[in-house]
């Protein structure tokens, strides 16, 4: 057995602490100040990580390679097995020209920038990261506002924030599974704290938007649909993350979303109408938009969205219904597979029949106090979230009559724009894995624990960062989620409140992420000018996030303490 050692470094923790952060800084600076690739910078980590927890911690050369390869199986399945099929659906409805007819229905409701913005940046942003997350939400919506005549720097600025709200339960909740992977907490748990935590965000972000847009006037003129459009996505994905499937939150919250905000304008529209500018709308009208989106790992995939028309669909004889229907169906696919595997006595089938238990081997850890470290995995490989995706697709390929060979094609396609994420995505997770198992985790959170109470309010700051410093709400959970939890336990906080804290402060930090300002910059035919969108986005990434801690200090307080969910 390998115990792990506190303070390995002359028995000083404030020493080791230093030398355990190494491998986190390494990544960072190479990532925000070299700009090295994510997926190179990653796997620099990951061998520094494995040599300090073998010269330092002591853990034993065989464990250590053990405890990688768990944590790159966890990065596989269940996370990259929702990224990739998730992305596989999206991808579905591009190739067969649906994607093309929702964009187009979504235009057809409004001319105003105002009313555009919530219903393109918000709503259907928001069910582009529940699916596909990694920076196509903003790339698809700025292409789509950019289309309809919106300025292209407006456009970036009301894209990338409204890619806050969705991304704690983006890509099928892949950053709450991965919470829960390398905490050990209940992901039920997990996703319940988030619940009472990111609608809070949901309901002020419409505001901003249309504020960004159009001013004090705009919100004066707006704030009805706006407040409709907040409100309806907070208590769904609240009432979804809460008591339905942490997997579907921001499916069922962005379709409930658009139905309440459609709804409304049926019956109430703006005093004034604020249009796009005539010369944007006819320079765009008709043509097609190359939208360049980058990858993890640096490289490029470009998804054109045509304006006019979906020219690859037949539309003799189909009624507007039918063209909704259709390009709304894959959607209502996911939301009955996900809701039906939620019934009791399906939940329980799978839960009994279709999950495969074992230890995994070559590992025997206790913590630096004796206690056994789990090393318990679970393989969910029907019930889990990337095999329902899998049937969605399949289901959904079956009713666009789309041959097997091209649904296989964009399967393949998929894989290969996914290919520099994959590798990121292992590393983070084999990093994070060995840093946990070899203590160098706790070591950091006994350092920080030295901060007592205060740490409540330095919680929201660490997932912050990571988020900002990464670009992946998932890699921040991965990498600080147990650091998070064990110093709550230290401290006296509860550690779900602190785990799931580091994944809703994080969605603040994505409209900065280096990532993030790319792929929007490159949408935006503004290609070198990232700074711009960071100064006009930073002050309200730094405003939400001092409001956020508030609310985290006050739920780590009797006065919203009942918040907190219990086992």
């Amino acid at each position: 057995m390998f115990q792990q050692i506190l303070d390995p470094l002359f028995g000083s923790l404030a020493l080791s602490a230093l030398v355990a952060v190494i491998p986190l800084a390494t990544l960072f600076v190479l990532l925000g100040v070299f700009r090295v690739k994510a997926w190179k910078a990653s796997l620099v980590g990951l061998v520094l990580s494995m040599l300090l927890a073998v010269a330092v911690w002591r853990m034993p050369v065989p464990q250590v390679i053990s405890g990688s390869l768990e944590g790159a199986l966890y990065g596989v399945v269940p996370i990259l097995w929702i990224l990739v099929n998730a992305l596989w659906v999206y991808r579905l409805t591009v190739v067969t020209g649906w994607f093309e007819v929702l964009g187009d229905r979504i235009r057809a409701i409004s001319d105003d920038q105002r009313i555009l913005a919530i219903i393109i940046a918000f709503c259907f942003g928001a069910l582009l990261e529940s699916l596909a997350g990694f920076g196509a939400p903003v790339a698809i919506s700025i292409a789509m506002l950019i289309a309809a005549g919106m300025a292209p720097v407006k456009a970036a600025v009301v894209s990338l924030l409204a890619n806050t709200a969705p991304v704690a339960f983006g890509a099928m909740a892949a950053p709450i599974i991965a919470l829960s992977g390398v905490t050990g907490i209940d992901i039920h748990l997990l996703s319940q704290m988030a619940g009472r935590q990111t609608p809070f965000l949901a309901v002020f972000v419409p505001l901003i938007l249309v504020f960004i847009v159009d001013g004090w006037r705009g919100v004066r003129q707006t704030w009805p649909v706006a407040t409709v459009a907040g409100v309806a996505f907070a208590v769904s994905q609240f009432i979804t993350s809460n008591f339905i499937a942490v997997e579907i939150t921001d499916v069922v919250a962005a379709v409930v979303t658009v139905i309440a905000v459609l709804v409304t304008l049926k019956f109430w529209t703006p005093r004034s109408t604020v249009a796009f500018e005539p010369a944007i709308a006819d320079a765009n009208a008709g043509s097609a938009v190359g939208v360049t989106v980058p990858t993890t790992g640096g490289k490029t995939a470009t998804t054109v969205v045509k304006v006019a028309d979906a020219t690859r669909i037949d539309r003799s004889g189909r009624t507007p219904a039918n063209l909704t229907w259709n390009a709304v169906m894959p959607y209502v696919v996911i939301i009955a597979v996900f809701s039906i595997s939620q019934l009791p006595p399906v939940k329980a089938f799978l839960a009994e029949h279709a999950t495969l238990t074992f230890a995994w081997p070559g590992l025997d850890v206790s913590d630096s106090s004796g206690e056994a470290v789990a090393t318990v995995f679970k393989l969910g490989y029907i019930g889990t979230g990337g095999t329902l995706l899998l049937l969605s697709g399949i289901i959904v390929a079956l009713l666009y009559r789309l041959p097997t060979r091209r649904a296989l094609e964009a399967y393949g396609a998929t894989l290969h724009q996914l290919r520099f994420t994959i590798v990121t995505v292992v590393s983070v997770l084999a990093l994070a894995y060995v840093m946990n198992l070899s203590g160098q985790t706790h070591t950091l959170g006994a350092a920080l624990a030295a901060t007592g109470g205060f740490f409540a309010l330095l919680s929201p700051a660490i997932g912050w960062l990571g988020v900002t410093i990464t670009g992946s709400d998932t890699s921040s959970n991965a990498l600080f989620g147990l650091l998070q939890a064990t110093t709550a336990q230290k401290v006296g906080l509860d550690p779900v409140l602190m785990a799931a804290t580091n994944s809703s402060a994080g969605v603040l930090g994505k409209m900065l992420s280096p990532q993030n300002l790319a792929v929007a910059a490159a949408a935006a035919g503004m290609a070198g000018k990232e700074g711009d969108l960071f100064r006009k986005l930073l002050w309200w990434s730094l405003g939400l996030l001092i409001v956020f801690t508030g609310l985290v200090y006050l739920q780590s307080t009797p006065i919203l303490g009942w918040m907190v969910p219990t086992p």
